[in-house]
């Protein structure tokens, strides 16, 4: 299989170079992700709504991409705040628990713009089962 790159139509995409995901062989790496909704270009102001919104754009790019949640092997999340933790493992818990990849949570000085509370990055490999 060749390499496949993803794109949500982001003009983040573009201009800083890079894709949404990137398929090669039976894995996909999915960019970190932040809680924009992509089809109004707003950021919720609240880390739950953020980080559902991840979800939805990650889900996305790894339907297009032909894999499923359920195939994310690897997950890291960077928080702005340490209190918005729990906020966050509720809504990763709802979308992972089943799967329960192995997963880093960092908590960062900032990201690149000052509304954005977390940003969620994945890797997802095909099953064979």
């Amino acid at each position: 299989m060749t390499r496949r790159l993803i794109s949500t139509g982001s003009p983040f995409e573009k201009t800083a170079g890079y894709s949404r995901a990137v398929v090669d062989g039976d894995f996909a790496f999915v960019s970190g992700t932040t809680g924009y909704d992509y089809t109004t270009m707003v950021m919720p102001a609240d880390v739950t709504a953020q980080t559902q919104n991840c979800f939805k754009t990650i889900g996305a790019a790894l339907k297009e991409a032909g894999f499923e949640i359920a195939d994310i092997v690897r997950a890291t999340y960077y928080i702005t705040d340490a209190k918005d933790a729990d906020a966050v493992f509720a809504v990763c818990g709802a979308h992972l628990g089943e799967i329960r990849p192995a997963a880093t949570l960092l908590v960062v000085a900032g990201l690149y713009k000052p509304e954005m509370k977390i940003e969620i990055e994945v890797t997802a490999k095909r099953r064979t089962n």
